[in-house]
């Protein structure tokens, strides 16, 4: 007969593989899971089984919305160099485009705000409000294909 001590080690070890297949996503949230290393699929709000020990979760990438703070130095073709200072606020529209940039996402908002406003002669003389709707539609362009989206800019151009 087999004794109680040797069935309880088994019966918690199967309770702990139970819970670690069980995955709750909070609301505002979606969480991207790798398969042995490679992109497998996105996990929605809600309750879902995932396989232990051969998936894992990868990112955790909310879709609420992000703010990046901006404030650097631009150096305009030579001129006298002006900072930037304000705010860019951002949300992942599809978080599966979005993974593969998710963790390098603000430096490549970055990147692009700053050669949106190097290469920005056509705006430079519009009013505040006009230049922070066209840096808008200049960053949508470059990074709606990565499954982000500029939802909102508030920059201003300091001497």
């Amino acid at each position: 007969m087999i004794s109680i001590f040797a069935i309880l080690p088994i019966l918690m070890m199967l309770a702990l593989l139970a819970m670690m297949c069980v995955k709750r996503i909070p609301e505002g949230q979606v969480y991207t899971l790798r398969r042995l290393g490679k992109p497998a699929r996105a996990l929605t709000p809600g309750m879902h089984v995932v396989l232990p020990l051969i998936e894992r979760v990868a990112h955790k990438i909310s879709i609420s919305g992000y703010t990046l703070a901006v404030d650097e130095r631009i150096d305009d073709r030579g001129e006298d160099p002006r900072t930037l200072r304000g705010r860019v606020w951002w949300q992942v529209l599809d978080p599966e485009r979005a993974d593969a940039v998710i963790d390098r996402a603000d430096d490549m908002i970055r990147h692009r705000l700053r050669d949106a406003v190097q290469d920005g002669d056509a705006f430079r003389n519009q009013d505040l409000r006009a230049r922070n709707l066209q840096i808008k539609q200049t960053l949508n362009g470059s990074l709606r294909e990565r499954g982000v989206l500029v939802t909102r800019v508030e920059l201003d151009l300091a001497a």
